[in-house]
């Protein structure tokens, strides 16, 4: 128990981290003056401490928005830049007081379970659950404030966990033996290491030097673009992108002259894709139609080996488009990417993608499995992050072994509530189009739920949804361990609405419904509810 000569603060809710799903979470729990640890001394998230100079919002700003608090120049078609999406958290941050709400610098070390049979509101021999504010604190949370050595211990009835995937811990490649990072005579480090640079010091590193980029996501393209720019000028060097596994980009939201919501993101174009719970008839309709459905990727395909240099570049990936949106691996291209491979700028090397490293270091650069080898100053790891390794360091045992499936997969029921860990719920976890969309309708269903409005079915049929979520994810995509439900999204919304009891279609009229996409402004809490 806590109270190693420490004060034990009693409260209902808690709520660990303060980015998007956090600050979401605490709007929407605000009724019960929750208490949020944010580790760093800002708001935002990955937004504030993942970001590049360059980086930007991967979709339009009109689909990544609070569904009660728009943009103020919502129609503006540019991606916003991370800067303007901190400005834009905070002001919706204040505009509904919640930042009274975030100790800063406050990094939890440690949950201990404090609960038993008689205080969890699991019923073991019933299967079900009951209120998850029981009115009794069944987790402890260990809290070291400004890097003291002193801990607060914070005792509550609900804890909501918002410290995502990403950032935080990166997911680090392993070499043989003498063959990596330390036999390098360059720099090495990874795209979190990066972000924290400033403009200077990051111009600085890269500036007249030999870069490689590990990765071909938005991350490592990012990294690449800010490395050519860098080395515009006679001393430039050009910046050569190790690629193992290809994805497909966009350069934007159009397709054919045709804007893009049309191909997955209208209840119409997800009516061709599997979804969970679906009838017998259904089911033959999405396998009669899914000649139409392999057409449209094959129809996006098309546009893009024909609007970028990607059989030029050798960068046309093997596996349909429709695989990459599924597991929402699609990046938006910053505009100059291919001019400057054509200016010599950005080069590509491809690596043999296999669950083991095809490539290592030696002492002027990488190395590759056919003995060539490409020299380098500074190495960048675009290569993720890892986490599932940050919550298992968190949660402690015997729930840190059930945070994942056999598969490797995080059980969430509607996204949110893992069925075994009891009042506990998971906020940022799954992916779709718009993260903050799903992040705020999730933490909408989880109000209603704290408040008794509906209750959970019991432990095996959430565990029989997210099975079924699950199959139909990788009947979907080879890359279904990412948990992303683009191609159900609006399935997915229309079933948390049903539990709350709000119509799950939201719109005017039939043919709103059926070919207009679906966005957070859908979702007012006034609307067609």
């Amino acid at each position: 128990m806590a109270g190693e000569n420490n004060c034990l603060h009693v409260s209902r809710v808690g709520i660990i981290g303060a980015g998007i799903s956090g600050i979401a979470a605490a709007k929407q729990l605000s009724a019960y003056k929750p208490v949020i640890f944010e580790s760093t001394d800002s708001i935002g998230g990955v937004w504030r401490h993942c970001s590049y100079r360059s980086t930007k919002l991967q979709t339009p700003r009109c689909d990544y928005e609070f569904s009660d608090f728009p943009w103020p120049e919502r129609d503006n078609s540019t991606f916003p830049s991370s800067i303007e999406i901190l400005e834009y958290l905070h002001a919706y941050a204040k505009n509904f007081d919640v930042l009274k709400y975030v100790k800063f610098n406050s990094k939890v070390v440690e949950i201990r379970f404090t609960g038993n049979r008689e205080t969890t509101n699991y019923d073991r021999v019933q299967g079900k659950y009951g209120s998850l504010l029981g009115g009794q604190s069944v987790w402890e949370v260990a809290v070291q404030t400004n890097h003291s050595k002193t801990l607060q211990w914070y005792a509550f009835e609900f804890l909501v966990v918002c410290i995502g995937k990403y950032g935080d811990v990166p997911l680090m490649p392993r070499f043989p033996h003498n063959k990596g990072p330390e036999v390098f005579q360059g720099k090495v480090l990874h795209s979190l290491d990066y972000s924290k640079l400033d403009n200077e010091a990051a111009t600085k590193l890269v500036q007249g030097k030999k870069v490689a980029v590990i990765g071909y996501k938005k991350s490592a393209i990012d990294l690449a673009v800010e490395s050519a720019e860098a080395n515009q000028g006679p001393e430039g060097q050009p910046c050569t992108m190790v690629i193992r596994t290809l994805h497909w980009t966009v350069p934007s939201y159009w397709v054919w002259g045709l804007p893009f919501f049309l191909f997955y993101s209208t209840r119409s174009s997800q009516f061709l894709h599997g979804r969970p719970n679906q009838s017998l008839l259904k089911s033959l309709i999405c396998f009669f139609l899914s000649p139409l459905r392999k057409g449209i990727s094959k129809f996006i395909e098309s546009y893009l080996v024909w609007k970028l240099p990607l059989i030029k570049y050798g960068l046309k990936p093997d596996h349909p488009f429709e695989e990459d949106y599924a597991s929402c691996q699609m990046a938006i291209l910053p505009e100059n990417f291919f001019s400057l491979a054509d200016q010599g700028m950005i080069k590509f090397k491809r690596a043999a993608s296999s669950p083991s490293n095809k490539w290592w270091f030696w002492n002027g650069g990488i190395e590759f499995e056919d003995g060539t080898k490409l020299d380098a100053d500074v190495v960048f790891l675009a290569t993720g992050f890892d986490g599932k390794r940050k919550l298992k360091a968190l949660l402690p045992e015997p729930f840190r072994s059930l945070v994942e499936d056999s598969s490797g997969i995080m059980p969430l029921y509607r996204g949110t509530i893992h069925p075994l860990i009891p009042h506990l719920a998971f906020v940022g976890y799954i992916e779709s189009v718009s993260n903050l969309h799903t992040a705020e309708m999730r933490c909408k269903w989880l109000a209603r739920l704290v408040e008794d409005q509906f209750k959970l079915p019991s432990v095996e049929k959430m565990l029989e949804q997210t099975t079924e979520e699950m199959e139909i994810m990788k009947k979907t995509t080879r890359f279904y361990k990412r948990h992303c439900i683009s191609t159900f999204s609006i399935n997915h919304s229309d079933e948390m609405c049903e539990d709350i009891g709000w119509s799950s279609w939201r719109k005017n009229n039939w043919f709103q419904e059926a070919f207009n996409p679906y966005n957070s402004q859908d979702y007012e809490e006034d609307k067609l509810s």
